[in-house]
């Protein structure tokens, strides 16, 4: 008898060659595989939500597998644990549906992108966000992001090798707030393609260090070569995935490096239209 799992799980992303499996590289997936696979006593795979490039971080991602041992939950998280390297932590485990598929039965995805403000990179932290010069122009930043609201061709954004068969994506909820010495763009999708997140990133930094950008336009030359640059890796966060019928795998998980106080709005699964007919085949390369 197979038992269908999904994990939730975070991790730093600094030394790893991104979250799926690659030849002589050191990746999320192959040290999940092995730890999972000593804990259940047979050869796992697994399978993730959303792929996360090297350097960028996680607060919940989501996996999925299915084993023929059984495990208490007890068991299987302080087990997968034990064998992980300090750079990756299981945090929750929920048993699944035979039909549920870790990538397809979500709903959204949201992500985080961090900006640090200090007058010098930090010695402490300084892989946890993108640290620049203070005096961003977040009112600016976050009035432009809402012409990405909606659903749109989205190749001004899209990484060069992104095998994704359509360039449109819906995006549901986006903006930029400040908290302390942190700029934060918060945006939710249906799905996101390669380095959409960060190349939007890169073009709202320059907004707001006052250069006159247009996300709009942008957007309408549907042509890479004519946005900003790429923004760096370790600013980005996958902070959620919504599954109408799990909760427990779908909650927000704010990085540490924010603090207590940090507060960002909550959303329900159906709090927004899932535009089902844009998720595309398992193997699309997606953020």
């Amino acid at each position: 008898m197979s038992h269908h799992l999904a994990l939730g799980i975070e991790y730093n992303g600094t030394r790893f060659c991104g979250s799926q499996l690659q030849l002589a590289q050191r990746t999320v997936q192959n040290e999940l595989e092995e730890a999972i696979s000593k804990v259940a006593a047979e050869q796992v795979r697994i399978k993730f939500s959303s792929r996360t490039d090297s350097g960028v971080h996680a607060t919940n991602q989501v996996i999925g597998f299915e084993s023929r041992s059984f495990r208490e939950t007890y068991n299987w998280l302080q087990g997968v644990n034990a064998y992980l390297p300090t750079d990756i932590a299981v945090h929750n485990l929920v048993t699944v549906a035979p039909d549920f598929d870790v990538r397809r039965s979500s709903l959204w995805r949201r992500y985080l992108y961090v900006f640090g403000e200090c007058d010098h990179t930090p010695a402490v932290g300084r892989d946890l966000a993108t640290w620049i010069a203070p005096g961003l122009n977040v009112e600016a930043m976050n009035s432009q992001t809402q012409s990405l609201l909606g659903e749109h061709d989205f190749t001004s954004f899209r990484g060069a090798n992104c095998q994704s068969k359509s360039p449109n994506r819906c995006v549901h909820a986006v903006s930029v707030v400040r908290m302390g010495d942190y700029v934060i763009i918060d945006i939710i999708a249906n799905a996101f393609l390669l380095r959409m997140v960060r190349n939007i990133a890169g073009a709202l930094l320059d907004i707001g260090r006052g250069k006159r950008l247009c996300l709009n336009a942008l957007l309408s030359y549907r042509d890479r070569n004519r946005a900003p640059t790429t923004a760096p890796p370790m600013g980005l966060y996958l902070v959620q995935v919504c599954y109408e019928e799990y909760p427990a795998l779908s909650r927000l998980r704010i990085p540490r490096i924010l603090g207590s106080d940090c507060q960002l709005r909550e959303w329900e699964a159906d709090d927004f239209i899932n535009v089902r007919e844009l998720i595309e085949p398992r193997d699309t390369l997606a953020e």
